[in-house]
C-alpha cells in the first residue's frame, strides 16, 4: 500500500503507536539519532519516523534488527506481541480497514464483486474458495472472521454515512449460484433499509461511464481528512494527497448521478431477486 504524499500518512491504531512510542525511548535513551538507529538496522531515517509515530506496521526483520541496537532488553520482542496485526486481511489492507473504524463518510464503487461490507457469508466464502492459489479450510475461516468483523461497522457506526455504487453486471454474474445470489441481493435490499446507508446499481447500458478506471473506496475521517483506496491483483494503493482526493470525489459525484436513483435501484434489486 502506498501513501499518496509522503509525510501525510493516516490515523493508526494504538498498538502501533505504543510500539513507535517504545522504539522512540529506546533509542533517545541510547542517544541514537533516527539516521544513526535506521543504519544500525537496515533501514531509511523515514522508516524509522514512520514506526515510531506508528504510521507503518513494523515487520519482522524491522524488530529483530532493533532489539540488539537498543539493548537486547526484549522489550521490543514483548511489546511486538500486542501489535494487532488483523489476520484475514491482506498486509497492503490493514492500513485501510483501520481507517474503516474512524470513518464518518464511506464510499464505495465495485464493477468486479459485491463489496465486502455487504457480502453475506455464503457469498464471501465463494470468493475465497475461488482464490489461487487454493486456500486452505482454516485460511478460508481466518477470512470470512475477519470480513464478518468489518461488516460490524454498519450496524455499529449509525452516524457514519455508507454509499455503495454496484455494477448491475456484478448481479447478473450469479457468483455463488442462484440461491446465493438471491440470498446476495436480499441482504442488499435489507441493508438499503438503514438510514445510514445507501445503495445504488449502475445499469449495464450507460452511454457516459465515470468509473472506467476501476472499482475505488473514499472515506472521511471524523477531522475531516479525506483517504481513498484503489486496489489491484496483490497490491493496493492508499491516497491521501489533496489533488487526488479531488479527482476521485469527482469521479464518485459523476458516478452517482449516473447510477439508478436509490429508489429505483431498490425496485432492480426487487425484480432480479424475483427472476433467480
Amino acid at each position: 500500500m502506498v501513501d499518496g504524499r509522503a509525510g501525510s500518512e493516516p490515523e493508526s491504531s494504538d498498538s502501533m503507536r505504543t510500539f513507535g512510542a517504545v522504539v522512540q525511548a529506546l533509542r533517545e535513551y541510547h542517544r541514537l539519532s533516527r539516521e544513526e538507529f535506521g543504519r544500525l538496522v537496515g533501514y531509511s531515517k523515514h522508516t524509522v519516523a514512520s514506526v515510531e509515530l506508528g504510521r507503518r506496521m513494523p515487520d519482522a526483520d524491522f524488530i529483530e534488527a532493533a532489539e540488539p541496537a537498543l539493548g537486547n532488553t526484549g522489550a521490543l520482542r514483548r511489546a511486538a506481541g500486542h501489535l494487532e496485526r488483523q489476520p484475514g486481511l491482506a498486509s497492503w489492507f490493514r492500513r485501510w480497514a483501520e481507517l474503516e473504524k474512524l470513518a464518518i463518510t464511506l464510499y464505495t464503487y465495485e464493477c468486479r464483486m459485491v463489496p465486502g461490507l455487504v457480502q453475506t457469508e455464503a457469498y464471501a466464502r465463494q470468493l475465497f474458495t475461488d482464490e489461487l492459489p487454493p486456500l486452505s479450510d482454516e485460511e478460508i475461516e481466518v477470512n470470512w472472521v475477519a470480513r464478518a468483523q468489518r461488516q460490524r461497522l454498519l450496524p455499529e457506526r449509525p452516524n457514519t454515512a455508507f454509499s455503495f455504487i454496484i455494477e448491475e453486471q456484478v448481479l447478473l454474474r450469479r457468483t455463488g449460484g442462484k440461491r446465493v445470489m438471491r440470498e446476495t441481493i436480499g441482504h442488499l435490499l435489507d441493508t438499503a433499509r438503514l438510514r445510514n446507508v445507501e445503495i445504488q446499481i449502475m445499469p449495464l447500458a450507460r452511454m457516459s461511464h465515470a468509473g472506467l478506471h476501476g472499482p475505488m473506496q473514499l472515506l472521511e475521517t471524523p477531522k475531516h481528512r479525506w483517504f481513498a483506496y484503489m486496489e489491484a491483483p496483490e497490491c493496493g494503493m492508499l491516497l491521501s494527497a489533496p489533488e487526488a482526493i479531488s479527482v476521485l470525489n469527482g469521479r464518485y459525484a459523476r458516478l452517482r448521478s449516473q447510477a439508478l436513483s436509490i429508489e429505483d435501484s431498490v425496485s432492480l434489486l426487487e425484480r432480479m431477486r424475483g427472476d433467480l
